[in-house]
């Protein structure tokens, strides 16, 4: 119906135009056909359209058309919104993720020259940015390696991180920049790497081919007995690093183990104690290692061990040396080192002094009277004296004694067996009567030699 109206609408106009041209009467015609057909449409428009509204009605639907529309949009903005939610939702960071972000934060630490101080307020920011960014990181490293309150370490995940952190010098970067972190970022750091020597992959101590190849590493961390802000640090690394046999060795046959002796002896006790620790464990650990060090540097080692360390004025440093002493000698890989130092009577004077336990005087004035007491034996020399016995009655239980270790036991025996008669431990100890009652027999049954 509506295309029939339209073609003829489109003749009615052609018409009037011909028509208006010739000025006849077609045009009169025309105009007459062309308000009917107009009629014909109104009726049709009406016959399909709705019925009139009120105008209360009208303003109820185009507010209806209108809450529809604004809810419509509202779904569409939700939608949308949750869209970008998802889009843009940060992923778990992988083991390897934290690692290769913690060497980048590293590798800014290194390369940053300025301090805090000297910085402008947004350099200073970033900076502050970047160090709390890496203090997380370290702290989710550690989490990685030792768990948490609600898991355990996952071993791949553990494989994952090791294997990463040594693949391109990560743990080189941290020891270096370690000066430049924070208190508490230091710590678990140093735990980090601690852990990391214990860690395996394919059943291999990765960590211990590592160091092999960068032995410069440990010479940074020995060194560190000498700055007191990073010395407990660095020394529980090393201690961690002395695990791996090759370590030990290259330590051992270092200029720096020397410097041992002079750690030992620190004011700071913390540092001095942790110094003793460390040299403990490099020569109780690995026994071939150390047997062959003491076999060939015995004459250097043990004169330095013996005016350093056992003859200190520092009771703390005897007490330790003379403990370390007795764990060398009695063990048996260090059997030919035993027997060597066993037959020096320089040695044995030091033993024979460290045996006996010296009583200090104490002053002290009571209104205008003087008085001079003779305290009792201290706790802390007991111990002392009890560690010289078991490395004295090596030279005693020594069957091949030089003719001058013999002719000291017997200038001095009426004093030792004094001595070792009122010699007696706090606690009942079998082990220990059954040595002392060996070592008076063999003294009472000394004869001197020519």
């Amino acid at each position: 119906m509506f295309s029939t109206s339209t073609s003829v609408t489109k003749a009615i106009t052609f018409l009037c135009f011909v028509g208006f041209i010739k000025g006849g009467k077609i045009g009169v015609c025309v105009s007459k056909r062309a308000a009917a057909a107009a009629a014909r449409e109104e009726v049709v428009v009406k016959k399909f359209s709705p019925p009139p509204q009120s105008p209360a009605a009208a303003a109820a639907a185009a507010t209806k058309r209108h809450s529809g529309l604004l809810s419509s949009k509202s779904g569409q903005l939700v939608g949308d919104s949750n869209r970008m939610k998802g889009l843009f939702k940060s992923k778990p960071r992988t083991p390897v993720d934290v690692v290769r972000q913690t060497r980048d934060l590293l590798i800014y630490v290194d390369q940053s020259s300025s301090s805090l101080s000297d910085s402008k307020r947004e350099e200073k920011l970033y900076i502050l940015t970047q160090m709390a960014d890496l203090a997380k990181n370290t702290r989710e490293l550690k989490s990685i390696l030792y768990g948490n309150s609600e898991s355990e370490p996952v071993p791949e995940a553990c494989a994952q991180l090791t294997q990463e952190f040594f693949r391109e010098n990560t743990l080189r970067l941290l020891i270096i920049c370690l000066p430049k972190l924070n208190l508490e970022t230091r710590k678990d750091a140093t735990q980090v790497v601690a852990n990391l020597q214990r860690q395996q992959v394919n059943s291999r101590l990765i960590a211990s081919d590592y160091l092999e190849k960068n032995t410069d590493l440990l010479d940074i961390l020995i060194a560190g007995y000498e700055n007191t802000d990073m010395a407990l640090h660095y020394g529980v690394m090393l201690k961690e690093c002395i695990r791996h046999q090759s370590v030990a060795r290259y330590v051992l046959e270092s200029p720096h183990v020397k410097k041992f002796f002079d750690y030992i002896q620190l004011p700071n006790f913390d540092i001095s104690a942790d110094a003793a620790a460390t040299f403990k464990e490099l020569l109780t650990r690995h026994k071939s290692t150390v047997a062959e060090f003491l076999s060939k540097n015995y004459d250097w080692f043990f004169a330095e061990f013996n005016s350093k360390l056992l003859e200190s004025t520092n009771y703390i440093t005897r007490r330790q040396s003379i403990k370390l002493l007795g764990d060398m000698l009695l063990d048996r890989s260090n059997a030919v080192v035993m027997t060597r130092y066993v037959s020096s009577r320089d040695n044995l004077r030091i033993l024979m002094n460290l045996l006996r336990i010296t009583r200090t005087p104490i002053s002290y004035m009571i209104g205008l009277n003087l008085y001079v007491m003779n305290p009792p034996l201290q706790e802390s020399s007991k111990s002392i004296q009890t560690e010289a016995f078991h490395v004295f009655k090596l030279f005693v239980a020594n069957q091949n004694k030089p003719p001058d270790i013999v002719s000291i036991l017997v200038a001095n025996r009426s004093k030792l067996l004094r001595l070792l008669a009122d010699f007696k431990m706090d606690k009942e100890d079998e082990q220990f009567e059954a040595d002392k009652a060996q070592v008076v027999k063999e003294i009472a049954a000394l004869e001197p030699r020519e």
